[in-house]
């Protein structure tokens, strides 16, 4: 095998290795320091989320409880699967072995069914706080929301178990050559997860959310009438803050479906899923993306997270009591 061969083969000392697709140097660097940037803006955003949550006691609601949840999921996303997932369009080669073969898309279904799980909690926390705002305070309890969020968490984990449970056995089962980390999910399996994992959660999504949206505007025109008449005594309605809540989480489920939607459309076409497609490494990416997209939407509609930034960067969260602050 002489050198030229050689080099475009992702193992040059195996015969059975795969071909490499070259590129350019400057494209291939080009294309290493734009994934990396995207891989460290999703970090960066989620971490500053997670801090702000965790750290100020103002922010241990309920719904921010959620947001958490959410944030580690896309967190983890930049940290472990972007970049993996990187490195194998760039390099057109797997080059990190059978064991992270197997690992990697069970570890980024995971977290996808986690991210889902979390958008369907919000909605239903928002639809309580909006439609029933009396019971929200003993229907939606913090430590609730922290059950729910731990169930969310296993049955991703278990579910995703059962549906990848032969690519785990057998990593390296469709293989054709050395290199190459190829997961084939049937037609009949791709069905089911097709309506588990997004016909179904974006189905009570949409229908939670047309709710809220049919009330909200309702308790406005409330609102208008016990402004005209403050004598009269009419029906409850949701805070402003909890309406506007609902308006700027109802805009992070508005971009999560479309950047979820374009990735099962080869289920909805009724075809098979397989990593080795380029169209299905778009679309891959395209859902990816939206771990980044979450927290630019807080920073856009949440003053409270632009203020926990400031306090973050600024170190003052290292000071005495710094807890305590007012953020609301």
């Amino acid at each position: 095998m002489d050198s030229t061969e050689g080099s475009l083969l992702c193992f040059p000392n195996l015969n059975s290795s795969c071909r490499r697709l070259p590129k350019p140097c400057s494209e291939t660097a080009l294309l290493y320091t734009l994934l990396a940037s995207v891989s460290l803006l999703t970090v960066t955003l989620n971490m500053l989320v997670i801090i702000s949550i965790s750290h100020f006691r103002q922010l241990h609601t309920p719904t921010n409880t959620l947001l958490l949840s959410l944030a580690v999921s896309d967190l983890m996303v930049g940290l472990l699967v972007m970049p993996m997932e990187g490195m194998h369009h760039v390099e057109t080669c797997w080059l990190l072995g059978e064991v992270m073969c197997a690992l990697t898309p069970y570890v980024s279904s995971c977290l996808v069914s986690a991210s889902v799980g979390s958008m369907v909690l919000i909605s239903i926390d928002r639809y309580v706080a909006i439609c029933n705002p009396l019971l929200y305070a003993t229907k939606i309890t913090l430590n609730r929301v922290k059950t729910c969020i731990c169930i969310c968490w296993a049955c991703s984990l278990l579910y995703n178990g059962w549906l990848l449970m032969g690519h785990l056995r057998e990593p390296d089962r469709f293989n054709s050559c050395y290199g190459e980390c190829v997961v084939v999910i049937s037609h009949i399996s791709g069905t089911v997860d097709l309506f588990i994992t997004f016909v179904g959660p974006c189905t009570v999504m949409v229908v939670l959310y047309m709710r809220v949206f049919i009330v909200a505007i309702s308790q406005q025109r409330v609102i208008r009438l016990q402004t005209a008449a403050t004598t009269v005594t009419l029906a409850p309605t949701a805070k402003r803050s909890e309406r506007k809540a609902a308006r700027t989480l109802g805009i992070v489920i508005a971009v999560f479906l479309m950047c979820f939607c374009p990735f099962y459309y080869p289920s909805l076409a009724g075809k098979e899923s397989s990593t080795s497609a380029s169209f299905f490494a778009v679309l891959y990416w395209i859902l990816l993306i939206n771990s980044c997209l979450n927290p630019l939407i807080y920073a856009l509609f949440y003053p409270w997270f632009r203020k926990a930034v400031k306090l973050i960067i600024t170190l003052k969260i290292l000071q005495p009591h710094s807890q305590q602050d007012r953020i609301l």
